[in-house]
């Protein structure tokens, strides 16, 4: 099946990495403009020169996420530019562990601000201009810890999981302007960030995924590509765990 993408601009945040890179790059291939987010303006700038390299439509964008005032001010930059962003993948996150009762207040503001409140930021930013077309896709980017818990991720989990209400309340407020949003929660993916766990904590997490092995970022890149599509415009309010069976 072909999917539908007419002279779409996507958002891209946390596009300067794994499966952020990857969502990016595939939203590229079929045409999209993406504008890649992230807070280090080396790495964003790199994977939109990948994406150019490729023949595809990319710009970069250093911004930090987790600050309300800098996302508004780089949303309003953005719709001078483009005057419409029709898909948002709020991508972006970090990750701060460590037990609860060793956890500091700062290690968990800087995880709930970047991984929950970045997602509020953006969409309240670049929302209205989708109502007046009546027409746009928001997906976040959350993760199967949200659904199940980790031991040493109080922050990361809550925040994650916090994205599961935001997406379906934000889904029922627009849903009768032709605006879909819907949450992807990852299972463990092969990224830089897994790939600095031991073999032995990896042996142990992938005996926890009935398909006993990790994913590929271009596995949730292709589930972010189509519901970011014209094809799945009837889709709304939903979170997709692609997890390998993992919280089935």
């Amino acid at each position: 099946m072909k999917l539908t993408f007419d002279n779409k601009v996507a958002v891209v945040t946390g596009a300067g990495r794994g499966i952020g890179r990857s969502i990016a790059e595939s939203l590229a291939a079929e045409g999209v403009h993406v504008v890649c987010v992230s807070r280090n303006e080396g790495s964003c700038g790199a994977a939109a020169d990948a994406i150019k390299a490729n023949g595809g439509k990319a710009s970069a964008l250093a911004v930090d996420v987790s600050d309300g005032a800098m996302v508004a001010d780089a949303c309003e930059s953005l719709l001078k530019e483009h005057g419409n962003v029709d898909i948002l993948v709020n991508n972006a996150g970090i990750t701060r562990d460590t037990l609860m009762l060793r956890m500091s207040d700062e290690d968990w503001n800087e995880v709930v601000s970047t991984n929950l409140s970045s997602c509020f930021y953006w969409s309240k930013g670049l929302l209205r201009p989708m109502t007046k077309k009546r027409w746009g896709r928001v997906i976040n980017i959350s993760s199967v810890v949200g659904i199940m818990g980790n031991p040493g991720q109080v922050n990361y989990s809550a925040a994650k999981a916090g994205i599961f209400g935001l997406t379906k309340s934000m889904a029922r407020e627009v849903a009768s302007r032709g605006i879909t949003v819907n949450a992807v929660a990852p299972g463990f993916i092969s990224t830089d960030m897994t790939a600095e766990l031991s073999e032995e904590i990896t042996e142990a997490a992938k005996k926890l995924v009935p398909l006993k092995r990790f994913g590929q970022p271009e596995e949730i890149a292709s589930m972010v590509t189509y519901l970011a599509s014209g094809e799945a415009g009837y889709i709304t309010g939903q979170t997709f765990t692609v997890d390998g069976g993992m919280a089935m």
